[in-house]
């Protein structure tokens, strides 16, 4: 194998342990409830996307079929990272009911964020089609998925003017988010810096990328810079999300001696 196959294999590794324990904490908390389940298909993704890439790299006859899924496994992976966030600090907002008395702001990024997964994946099954007419497709993806990101930092910078309202608990939340946001910026800036740059997903080693940003070529590039800031940074951010379903429990903010419901104002009107 490649070095792109190998990285994938080593993808595959990493992401079966979190595929079980983010299992176990949507479970608990509720699949269709959706507070973790956005980190469970996040690694159900990197595990298909890495699966997939091995398995062209294997086959002997070239198969752009699956190295085009695979990448794009590989691209709109970003998309329920970044929900993952979003459900997060949706958490500081909920009330005893977990339910946020406003959802508009959450509902419109998550339309964002599904809107931009739709228009990466369409980019990617019409590259044999139209390659610019492609490429716009991704580019109009990731520029959804960019204000995404902005959007979680402004929020996440709401909840730190109001840190003396929230309680003890989604505190702490608050805190693994705000240091995961850094390694989300660099995977966010990696996305958009490899859509405007790839042009062709195949298995060919070979660069014609003449680019000034050739080195972030998902196919042909650098794979030392795709390792920083796409591997490990996802992998940073998975590792901060989880710990923190299994050492944080939230649900006893609500049941502190002193909790008065009136006196959380996050979640009201």
């Amino acid at each position: 194998m490649n070095t792109q196959g190998i990285l994938a294999a080593v993808t595959i590794v990493m992401y079966i342990p979190f595929l079980f324990t983010s299992f176990k904490v949507a479970s608990k908390c509720g699949i269709w409830r959706g507070r973790w389940t956005s980190l469970l298909v996040f690694c159900i993704i990197r595990v298909l996307g890495g699966a997939f890439l091995v398995a062209a790299e294997k086959i002997t006859s070239a198969n752009n079929g699956l190295y085009t899924v695979g990448y794009m496994l590989e691209v709109v992976g970003l998309a329920p990272l970044l929900l993952s966030t979003l459900s997060l600090l949706r958490l500081i907002f909920d009330g005893p009911d977990g339910e946020p008395t406003d959802e508009s702001i959450f509902h419109t990024l998550r339309t964002f964020n599904a809107a931009g997964a739709l228009l990466t994946v369409i980019g990617f099954f019409t590259v044999s089609r139209s390659s610019s007419g492609s490429s716009t497709l991704r580019k109009s993806g990731f520029t959804l998925f960019s204000i995404h990101y902005i959007a979680l930092v402004g929020i996440c910078i709401f909840c730190w003017t109001k840190v003396h309202l929230v309680m003890k608990y989604r505190k702490r939340l608050l805190k693994v988010i705000s240091f995961a946001l850094p390694f989300l910026a660099v995977r966010t800036m990696y996305g958009v810096l490899s859509t405007i740059t790839t042009d062709t997903f195949t298995g060919s080693t070979s660069s014609s990328n003449t680019s000034s940003l050739a080195e972030f070529d998902l196919v042909t590039g650098n794979w030392e810079i795709f390792l920083v800031m796409d591997m490990i940074t996802e992998y940073a951010i998975v590792t901060l999300y989880t710990i923190s379903a299994f050492v944080l429990p939230l649900d006893q903010d609500f049941k502190a001696p002193d909790f008065v419901e009136d006196e959380f104002p996050l979640n009201g009107p």
